[in-house]
């Protein structure tokens, strides 16, 4: 659909970058984003996306909003408690940007669920605390061939990265097994840095701008306020990727961290 004048005025300051204009806005428009948690992560995510012009955001989170969510859940507020964590950020996008259509998911994300929950996302984004959800997601993104936008959190520090099979190394190449979940410190600007870097690379790869976070991990010390590019790249034993006859060749030094 044509942007309206409305449209054109709220995204104008985005549009005059180069490699963007209207063609581009409209390509976003036109796209579909599945978030992956309403969370720390979830909440600059998919404000950014919201108010970038993205088309359809549809975000899954079978949870709740506490108390203890409030320092870096911006989705959510205090009058938000015990409601559906989808529902609340629905709320909230739809205030940011009311030409988005938000498509609450509140499910948990499991291989029999993934299908239909993501489903037509023409780019997929890790905002979650599980490493079993995290796989599903992953399995899901290489048996269709969509990029997966990853990043991860904790204290003061974070991580984000591209994950595009055959293109790249997939999730399980990286991290081959699962973490264990528990409760962790984390501050709420580290889930905002990190979160707007997954927005970015999102944006990016719908308008088809330099991918440069392929087979690479960002990590953020938030200490010392430092950025390291670590090269990773495909692992022919993985289970989910590494059987593939891609065609990709892989870089020859592999870093994991």
């Amino acid at each position: 659909m044509p942007l309206t004048h409305e449209e054109k005025e709220r995204y104008s300051r985005q549009i005059m970058i180069e490699g963007w204009g209207l063609e581009g806005q409209k390509r976003l428009q036109a796209a579909t984003v599945f978030i992956a948690g309403a969370g720390g992560l979830g909440s600059p995510v998919s404000m950014y996306l919201a108010a970038a012009g993205i088309g359809t955001l549809r975000i899954c989170d079978c949870g709740e909003p506490e108390l203890s969510n409030l320092n870096r859940q911006l989705l959510h507020d205090d009058g938000r408690i015990g409601m559906s964590k989808a529902e609340s950020a629905r709320m909230t996008l739809k205030g940011i940007n009311p030409h988005a259509t938000v498509v609450p998911l509140p499910e948990a994300i499991t291989d029999a669920s993934i299908s239909r929950l993501a489903g037509g996302a023409d780019v997929l984004v890790d905002c979650l605390d599980s490493f079993e959800a995290r796989h599903v997601l992953n399995r899901y993104a290489v048996e269709r061939g969509i990029a997966l936008v990853h990043a991860a959190v904790q204290g003061l520090d974070g991580q984000v990265s591209v994950f595009h099979s055959p293109h790249t190394p997939c999730m399980a190449c990286i991290f081959p097994r699962e973490f264990p979940r528990g409760v962790f410190p984390i501050a709420g600007f580290t889930a905002g840095v990190i979160g707007s870097l997954q927005a970015a690379e999102t944006v990016k790869l719908l308008l088809g701008l330099e991918k440069s976070l392929y087979n690479t991990l960002l990590m953020w010390d938030g200490t010392r306020c430092d950025f390291q590019k670590i090269t990773v790249c495909r692992s022919p034993v993985c289970p989910v990727c590494g059987k593939k006859d891609t065609g990709h060749t892989p870089a020859k030094d592999t870093h994991t961290p």
